[in-house]
């Protein structure tokens, strides 16, 4: 059984900073790709960052040179660091991995955490 737990969304005024935590426990072999998703009411589940096992890193247009994705794989978390934050990224953030759980792998996914930007 294999858990990905996220915490640290809330309410945040434009220009702020949040810092998302996204920590994975259970039956964890290793842990390969690490992703943070989003999704706005009304649109689709967007890809925000992510981060493979060495510890290279992508983003999506919207969030470069604002948002850092990094791990720390002794403790099987990922974290968001979101900083000069727009009315725009309002969203449910979503975390995901890939973990293998010693007899194969499996992407898995928290239940998400509202983040809100608004003054």
């Amino acid at each position: 059984q294999v858990q990905l737990v996220e915490s640290g969304g809330g309410l945040v005024q434009p220009g702020g900073s949040l810092k998302l935590s996204c920590a994975a426990s259970g039956s964890i072999f290793s842990i390969y790709g690490m992703y943070w998703y989003r999704q706005a009411p009304g649109k689709e589940r967007e890809l925000v960052a992510d981060i493979n096992g060495s510890g290279s890193t992508k983003y999506a247009d919207s969030v470069k040179g604002r948002f850092t994705i990094s791990r720390d794989n002794a403790k099987n978390t990922a974290y968001l660091q979101m900083n000069s934050l727009k009315p725009e990224d309002t969203a449910v953030y979503y975390c995901s991995a890939e973990i293998d759980y010693g007899v194969g792998y499996h992407r898995y996914w928290g239940q998400g955490t509202q983040v809100t930007v608004s003054s």
